[in-house]
């Protein structure tokens, strides 16, 4: 019977040092991970940007034609990514896939482009294998490579030395701190071309119209109900005009603008009005709408954002509000409903 208190403990032994263990190979796991992150970082933080870098962005900035980015292997992702970045930012680009452009892609680029060519060796035969082409063609060339002494950097017309990276991976091998320089040089430049041309929130709204920030950067007039859509009665019309206006008008709203003689903002009116008059057996339908109107709604702008309107839907808790002009009447009426199926909300 002695053996079973005594194998109970060597088991709680084991299971204790297990447990350690794991921890510490948890940790050692967490660390070489850190030790990846340090290595990019210091490998982008070792960059040395000069004036090339000032003369590609002068190119970019001056090109009639599209930015062409192009890479081979892992440098290839990098380039598709740089060319979305530029695309997205104003600057029109492509990626072309450098074995596809020896087999009749090279249409796909002309004399007014630049083409950026991301080789870390600078090596890499596929790419050098088009310069002569691109040189006939007429484009020209940004080498973005080791250094200005490989062969990619002698047929570039233009060279962004990156220096000699030592890559992350354990073996040394696998492409990791130099695509991270890559891309971190793609998006130095596609940033300072952005910073140095006129692109302003609306530009980026319109390149981003299904994602979450082109839907941020909408306008409230984009999305509110406006003309025949826009339900708008004055305040001496009996609360019967109200509420037909919200049943007839496109859409059914919610809720109606109030105005008054001139045609000014100085009510609404909406359904849970209406349902707070029927359950206190106020159902004189005859009587003016404005006994019965909220005074004093909140309102927006037609050029004001989206998000803005949304935010004030929350803040006083209501599902319509009023889209006025300069001169406070109503050219519109935003819906909670219309924000939530443009997932503004």
């Amino acid at each position: 019977m002695a053996s079973r208190p005594k194998a109970r403990v060597l088991k709680l032994a084991r299971g204790r040092a297990k447990k350690v263990s794991s921890v510490r190979r948890d940790r050692q796991l967490v660390e070489q991970g850190r030790a990846v992150l340090a290595a990019e970082s210091a490998a982008i933080a070792r960059v040395a940007l000069d004036d090339a870098f000032a003369e590609a962005v002068r190119w970019i900035l001056g090109c009639k034609g599209r930015v062409v980015v192009t890479g081979m292997g892992k440098p290839g992702f990098v380039a598709q990514k740089i060319s979305a970045t530029l695309a997205s930012t104003g600057t029109p680009s492509l990626y072309v896939h450098p074995a596809e452009a020896a087999h009749g892609d090279l249409g796909r680029i002309a004399k007014d482009d630049v083409v950026l060519a991301l080789s870390n060796s600078g090596e890499t035969e596929e790419i050098l294998r088009l310069l002569p082409a691109l040189r006939k063609i007429g484009a020209r060339v940004v080498a973005v490579t080791r250094d200005r002494s490989t062969p990619l950097s002698r047929g570039a017309d233009l060279v962004l030395a990156i220096g000699d990276v030592a890559e992350a991976c354990p073996m040394g091998l696998a492409p990791t701190a130099s695509t991270a320089v890559l891309l971190a040089v793609g998006d130095a430049l596609a940033m300072t071309v952005l910073g140095a041309r006129p692109f302003d929130r609306e530009e980026y709204a319109l390149l981003h119209p299904g994602g979450k920030l082109g839907r941020g950067l909408m306008k409230v007039s984009e999305l509110m109900r406006g003309a025949e859509a826009n339900p708008v009665v004055r305040e001496d019309q009996p609360l019967s005009a109200a509420v037909a206006v919200m049943t007839e008008t496109a859409g059914r709203p919610g809720a109606t603008s109030v105005v008054d003689a001139a045609g000014k903002l100085v009510g609404i009116f909406t359904d849970g009005d209406l349902r707070r008059l029927v359950e206190h057996g106020e159902t004189d339908f005859a009587r003016p709408v404005s006994s019965a109107m909220g005074r004093n709604p909140r309102t927006v702008r037609p050029g004001a954002l989206l998000v803005d309107a949304a935010r004030i839907l929350r803040q006083a808790r209501v599902d319509q509000v009023p889209v006025v002009d300069d001169e406070d009447r109503p050219v519109g009426l935003l819906d909670v409903q219309d924000l939530l199926a443009a997932r503004i909300l």
